[in-house]
C-alpha cells in the first residue's frame, strides 16, 4: 500500500510469533470436496458455533474473504497438503459437517507464518518496513485524542524508547496466560491490550474464554504450560471413557490399561450424545462433555481428569501410514511428552487390534474477547486499531477450530489495509508528531515509575509463585464452570492476591539490561487487571453461552442456556482506575441474515 511501517515484536524474529503454534488448519469456503459448502454456510457455521454472540456483519466479511486467503498463501509458497491429483486437500473441524479446512500436516500455523514472513522480508528489503525485534510495547501515546505513537522497551538493553506514527495497530494475541497454565507460549501476554484499555479503549466480552478439549493433561504441580493436541485429530480419533465405573477406578489406580477394555465396554460419549456431529462438535461442547464425564468419576488417568482419544478404528481401517501422513508430527510430539506412541499395537481382542490411545483433557487455549473494534477494526481510541485474537470481533462466545488463522490473515491481508486508509485519509493527522511532546514525556515517565515501583517492592515472593496462585484462582472460580458465589469469591481472592503482589513481590536485578523477571512482573500486573475483568463480565452475564458457562443457567441435559432477551449484546468495559469496577457499555447485536435459535448438534 506504500505505507512506511515500524514493526515491533517481543521475539528475536517475527518468525517466532505465536501463530507458529497453530496446528490443525485454516478454514475457507472453496468447496473443493463438492460437499455443499458455500460462503453462506461458513458464515452460518461460524455464527452458530459462536452461540449467536458474534457481530453478524463482521463474520460474513470473514467468510467472504476466506477464499482469497488460500490463494494468497499458495502464491506465497505455503505447502498445503494436496490430494493425489494435485488439488489442495481438506479435512473437517468441529462445528461443521463439510470439509473446508486447508492444512499442512500438523504445522499449518508455522507454514503460514513463514509465507507471511517471506512477504514481510521483501518489504524490509524495499525499505518500507523497519523491524524492531526484542521490543515490547509498554504504553500507547494519545495526542489530541488520537493514538500517535508508543513507548516501547528494548528487552535486551532495558531502555525505554519513543516512537511516533500516524496510526497504531496492535496484533498482540489474547489473554489466556492469565490462567497460568494454558496452551499459549509462556511469553504470551496481554500487556499491550491492557495498556490500551487503561488509556480508554473499550474491552469487549472478556468472559468469552475458550477451553480446548484436546490437550495433554496436567502432570504434577511443576508445569509452566500445557501442550495442545490439534483438533484435527478428532477427524480420525474417537473420544471415549469406560461405561463401567469399576473400569474407570481400575484405570485411575493403574491396575488396568485402556487397551484392555473391549469395544462393548467403551462409552463414545460424544457420538452417543451428538450423533449428527459425533466427535466433531464445537470445542465448548466437547470440553463440557469431558468435564461432565470426569466429574461423574469416569476419568481415565491417576487424577481422574482425562479421557481417551483413540485411533484404533481408523488405523485398522486406513493403515498406520495414512494416519502418520496426516498427523505424524502430532503423534511424535505426544510420544516425546508422554513416552506413549499412539501408533503402537497394545492388545488384540477377538481379532481386533487395539492401539495405545492418547489421554486428553480440556485446557485454556484461546480468548474470543478482546479490544472492542468497529467494522473497520478501529478501537474506541481514534487511530488505534486491533487485529487478530486481540480484538473481539468475529467469534462470539466460542471460536470454531481453524478459524483463528482465518481471522488473523483476513484482518491483516484483506481488511485492515483498506479500512485504515479511511482513517489516514483525514489530512489533519498528517503533520509529523515529535516524540518530544509532553504526552510522550508523561507516558515514558509513567512507565519508568512503574518499573521502579516493581523493583523497589523487595518482598519475598517470586513472580511465578504469585502467577501460579492467580492461575489456580482463575481456573477454580472463573474457569469451565462458573457460579455467582464462585465469581464473587474469585474476585475477592484476586484483590487479596493483587495486594500481596503490590507489597511482597521480589524482582531481582535492575532496569538496565536484560531482566526477564521484571518483564514477567509487568505482565503479571496486567494479568491481575485482566483476570478481574473476566470475572466482572462473567458475573454481569446471567446466562450461559459458548465458552461462558454459568452453572445456574443450563438445560436439563447440561447444555448452555442463553437469555437472548436480556443479553443479546456485546459487553464493552470502560476502565475506571485500579481498584474500581469498570463501567459496562452495551452494543446491541443486530441479525438480519440468520435466525437466532438454540444451537443443536444432535441432529
Amino acid at each position: 500500500m506504500g505505507f512506511n511501517v515500524y514493526n515491533f515484536c517481543i521475539q528475536d524474529s517475527p518468525r517466532r510469533a505465536h501463530s507458529i503454534a497453530a496446528q490443525g488448519g485454516i478454514n475457507a469456503a472453496k468447496c473443493y470436496q463438492n460437499d455443499g459448502d458455500s460462503i453462506y454456510r461458513l458464515f452460518y457455521d461460524t455464527v452458530k458455533g459462536g452461540d449467536y454472540r458474534a457481530r453478524e456483519a463482521n463474520v460474513y466479511r470473514l467468510a467472504e474473504v476466506s477464499n482469497n486467503i488460500i490463494d494468497q498463501c499458495v502464491a506465497q509458497g505455503v505447502p498445503f497438503a494436496r490430494e493425489y491429483g494435485g488439488m489442495l486437500a481438506n479435512r473437517s473441524f468441529g462445528g461443521a459437517q463439510v470439509s473446508r479446512t486447508f492444512y499442512a500436516k500438523g504445522q499449518t500455523g508455522q507454514q503460514l507464518l513463514l509465507g507471511a514472513y517471506s512477504s514481510l522480508s521483501c518489504q524490509v528489503k524495499a525499505g518500507k518496513v523497519k523491524l524492531y525485534t526484542r521490543y515490547e510495547m509498554e504504553d500507547v501515546v494519545i495526542v489530541d485524542g488520537r493514538a500517535r505513537g508508543i513507548i516501547a522497551k528494548n528487552l535486551v538493553t532495558g531502555k525505554l524508547e519513543r516512537f511516533s506514527a500516524n496510526a497504531v495497530v496492535i496484533a498482540t494475541g489474547g489473554y489466556g496466560n492469565t490462567y497460568f497454565l494454558s496452551t499459549n507460549a509462556m511469553g504470551c501476554n496481554c500487556t499491550a491490550a491492557v495498556q490500551c484499555y487503561r488509556k480508554g479503549a473499550y474491552f469487549a466480552n472478556p468472559s468469552y474464554v475458550q477451553i480446548h478439549p484436546t490437550c495433554i493433561p496436567v502432570h504434577g504441580d511443576k508445569q509452566s504450560k500445557l501442550t495442545l493436541m490439534s483438533e484435527s485429530l478428532r477427524n480420525d480419533g474417537r473420544i471415549w471413557v469406560p461405561k463401567n465405573i469399576e473400569d474407570a477406578k481400575a484405570l485411575q489406580a493403574g491396575t488396568k490399561q485402556g487397551w484392555e477394555i473391549p469395544e462393548e465396554d467403551r462409552d463414545y460419549y460424544l457420538e452417543r450424545r451428538y450423533p449428527a456431529f459425533g466427535n466433531l462438535v464445537p470445542r465448548d461442547v466437547a470440553s463440557r462433555a469431558a468435564k461432565e464425564r470426569c466429574d461423574k468419576g469416569f476419568g481415565v488417568n491417576n487424577t481422574g481428569l482425562a479421557v481417551f482419544l483413540d485411533f484404533s478404528e481408523s488405523i485398522n481401517r486406513l493403515g498406520l501410514d495414512v494416519i502418520m501422513q496426516r498427523y505424524g508430527n502430532l503423534f511424535e510430539m505426544y510420544e516425546e511428552i508422554t513416552d506413549v506412541f499412539p501408533g503402537d499395537v497394545a492388545n488384540e481382542i477377538n481379532g481386533v487390534k487395539y492401539y495405545k490411545p492418547m489421554m486428553i483433557y480440556p485446557a485454556i487455549h484461546y480468548t474470543m474477547g478482546g479490544i472492542w473494534v468497529d467494522y473497520e477494526l478501529q478501537t474506541s481510541i481514534p487511530g488505534l486499531f486491533a487485529i487478530g485474537e486481540c480484538n473481539f470481533s468475529d467469534h462470539g462466545a466460542n471460536r470454531l477450530g481453524a478459524s483463528a488463522l482465518m481471522q488473523g490473515l483476513a484482518d491483516g491481508y484483506f481488511v485492515l489495509p483498506y479500512t485504515i486508509q479511511n482513517y489516514l485519509a483525514d489530512q489533519s493527522i498528517w503533520g509529523k508528531v515529535s516524540t518530544d511532546l509532553p504526552e510522550f514525556d508523561a507516558a515514558e515517565k509513567a512507565v519508568d515509575a512503574e518499573l521502579d515501583r516493581l523493583l523497589n517492592i523487595k518482598g519475598k515472593r517470586s513472580v511465578d509463585s504469585i502467577h501460579k496462585e492467580l492461575g489456580h484462582i482463575m481456573w477454580e472460580y472463573v474457569g469451565m464452570g462458573r457460579t455467582t458465589e464462585g465469581l464473587k469469591t474469585g474476585l475477592k481472592k484476586m484483590h487479596e492476591l493483587e495486594k500481596e503482589f503490590d507489597e511482597n513481590l521480589f524482582v531481582p536485578g535492575t532496569k538496565e539490561g536484560l531482566n526477564i523477571e521484571l518483564d514477567k512482573a509487568i505482565h503479571l500486573r496486567d494479568f491481575f487487571t485482566m483476570g478481574q475483568l473476566v470475572a466482572f463480565d462473567a458475573l454481569s452475564r446471567n446466562e450461559s453461552c459458548g465458552g461462558h458457562f454459568r452453572e445456574e443457567y443450563q438445560t436439563e441435559e447440561g447444555e448452555a442456556k442463553r437469555d437472548d432477551e436480556n443479553y443479546f449484546y456485546v459487553g464493552c468495559w470502560d476502565y475506571k482506575g485500579k481498584g474500581n469496577e469498570p463501567e459496562l457499555i452495551k452494543e446491541p447485536l443486530e441479525y438480519e441474515a440468520i435466525k437466532v435459535q438454540t444451537r443443536n448438534y444432535k441432529n
